[in-house]
């Protein structure tokens, strides 16, 4: 519910949704139309669909339980890397990458910092170095961190560079100059 919508907007919808359908079972249950008029006005109105079908299929083949793995997680149509990693992460307390994009531009900006960010050899090299930061324990509070700095302190339109704790490594940093190999 929070991507691309602020916090204050998704509360009450979460707090509905929650009463609404507590369990997969209830959402699996309810009418399609009741799912998405539940949703609005949210947007992305693909989204209560999807989970819905989750949903379906956690209550038909998991007996209203969400598989921890990986791979059957991905087999879910509607999961993809970034959700398999963040429900593992955050729902199950498994050491787990993820890169949404707040995420994305942290590990770009720190590691990289320059080329197309959003570029597929890109995105695969910031997955790869998402997945060797993860830490053995804490990951929950280690993968919520890294998405809360990437929204507040080393946002995409204001970024406090100078008071930022990672300025000294930051590729991206404008005092920084580039290393001899670069």
């Amino acid at each position: 519910m929070l991507q691309q919508t602020q916090v204050d907007r998704v509360l009450p919808k979460y707090a509905e949704w929650l009463e609404k359908y507590p369990s997969f079972h209830a959402l699996a249950a309810a009418p399609e139309h009741e799912v998405t008029s539940t949703w609005y006005p949210l947007g992305y109105n693909i989204r209560p669909r999807r989970l819905q079908t989750i949903a379906r299929e956690a209550v038909s083949r998991y007996g209203g339980q969400l598989p921890a793995d990986e791979e059957t997680l991905l087999s879910f149509k509607g999961i993809g890397a970034y959700t398999a990693g963040a429900l593992r992460s955050f729902a199950f307390g498994e050491r787990a990458a993820i890169l949404d994009t707040n995420v994305a531009r942290v590990l770009f900006r720190v590691f990289v910092g320059r080329g197309d960010a959003k570029s597929h050899a890109m995105k695969k090299a910031l997955w790869a170095i998402s997945e060797a930061l993860v830490p053995h324990k804490h990951v929950f509070d280690f993968n919520q961190a890294l998405m809360d700095f990437g929204a507040t302190l080393c946002s995409a339109r204001k970024p406090a560079c100078p008071v930022c704790p990672m300025r000294r490594h930051c590729k991206s940093y404008p005092w920084n100059p580039p290393g001899p190999n670069e």
